[in-house]
This record gives C-alpha cells, structure tokens and sequence, in this order.
C-alpha cells in the first residue's frame, strides 16, 4: 500500500515568517492538530482535507518549484515548508521532509514543541513554539526538545499579552535559548468572525492584551512598521514578526 499523508492544502507564496521571510515558499499544510491555541487562525485545518501519496505530494510540489528551476542562487528556491495543524502527528511527514531533502530545497517544518522533535532529519530546519499562558497551552510544552535543537533551528513564541511578553523573556534568560538558535517573537492578531472555532481554548483570566502602543514600544518601532530589533528589555537578540 503507497505511503499516504493528509493534505489540507499546497500552495506556493512567500514566507511571512521566521529567519526565511521574503523567500519564495511552498507550503504543504497538513490535517489535524492536538492542540487548540486561543489564537490559532488555521482552525480549518483541524479536519479539512484529503488523502494524497507521498509520491502525488513531491510531484506537485515540484512542479510549483518548476518556474524557480532555471535560477542561478546559493539557495535552491523556493523552500518548503510542512506546517498545520500539526505535521508530526502523521508519521508519512518524516519521509516525505527526508525526500525534499535529498532534492536538494531547504525545508522547514512549523511544529507546535508538544511533540517528540528528535526522529526529524537533522538538515530540516524545526521552526519549534514555545506555547505562551494566553494560548491555553502552556503545560503541552515538551520541555525535552530543547535539547535537541541545533544553531540552524528557530523558536518562536507567539505573544498576545504582557503575561506572555513577561513569560518569554522568563524563559530565555532560564534556559539561555539565545545561546541556542535565533528567537522569534510574533504578534497576536485578533480572529476575524470566519476564523473563530468553537473548541479553541480561551485566554486565562485576568490576562493583559497587548495594546498597539504596547506592542510598538517592545519593538522600538514606528506606528506600521514591523521591524525586527533588539528589545530592551530582554537583552538577547529576538526578531519581531
């Protein structure tokens, strides 16, 4: 029986995030998730999608890449990105990440740090969550990960409150995470009414919404400019998202 995945979608745009942004991208986005972020904007991929091979997957992935083939560039464009949902909840995203690989992209994978990232292909770049206390998630954390992560790796916290700001830089000084691979600190945008879900986990009580003038002064940044910058008040190299 051929080797299968479940694909919500595949398409090709720009990398919006991480140390890869501005990139040509295709994104493999794949079914289900275990988690459910208060902020999550992807809800409709907790259930939506369809059975595709492996085999199915690389060939329209190469052909989106096919425009990029007559490029000359140190990097081989676009890169590939297995994002979700989930994507190591399906066992198949291990062989096929080990495939685009040995074709010679550069391929990231966005997982949520709540599973095993050990058995990925070392030359996958693991852009890992650290879940922060407004997501509703913060005790799936898998701690353990940290250990495997290597310099060419990324962790990304995803911050809606000053509760969140506060907790990360917690975190970072506790475990020295700058001295392992660059930080991403993202944004929180509010849900517009399509992208709201009933099963996502609502913000603790009590916390803070970062207010805009907030959010500017953390990223020492000009009213709509996103800038990434040294924040202050960490004291350790972050890229704002």
């Amino acid at each position: 029986m051929a080797e299968t995945l479940v694909i919500n979608e595949i398409y090709l745009s720009l990398q919006g995030e991480s140390t890869f942004a501005g990139l040509p991208c295709v994104f493999v986005r794949l079914t289900t998730c275990n988690l459910r972020c208060s902020y999550c904007d992807t809800a409709y991929a907790f259930t939506e999608g369809a059975k595709m091979e492996l085999a199915g997957i690389r060939e329209r992935v190469h052909a989106l890449a096919q425009p990029f083939a007559r490029g000359a560039t140190e990097r081989r464009l676009p890169i590939i990105e297995l994002t979700g949902g989930e994507p190591l909840l399906q066992p198949n995203s291990l062989p096929l990440m080990k495939w685009f690989c040995d074709d010679g992209f550069t391929v990231l994978i966005e997982t949520s740090g709540a599973l095993d990232i050990s058995p990925i292909d070392p030359r996958v770049r693991r852009i890992m969550d650290l879940k922060c206390p407004s997501s509703g998630e913060v005790a799936r954390n898998r701690w353990e990960n940290l250990q495997h992560l290597k310099n060419t790796d990324e962790i990304k916290f995803v911050i809606g409150t000053n509760e969140d700001y506060a907790w990360s830089k917690e975190q970072i000084a506790a475990h020295h995470l700058e001295t392992i691979c660059p930080l991403l600190f993202s944004w929180v945008a509010p849900l517009t009414p399509q992208q709201q879900d009933k099963t996502l986990k609502k913000v603790p009580a009590g916390q803070a919404p970062l207010s805009d003038q907030r959010r500017r002064r953390y990223t020492h940044a000009a009213p709509g400019r996103h800038i990434p910058r040294l924040p202050v008040a960490v004291g350790q190299p972050v890229q704002y998202q």
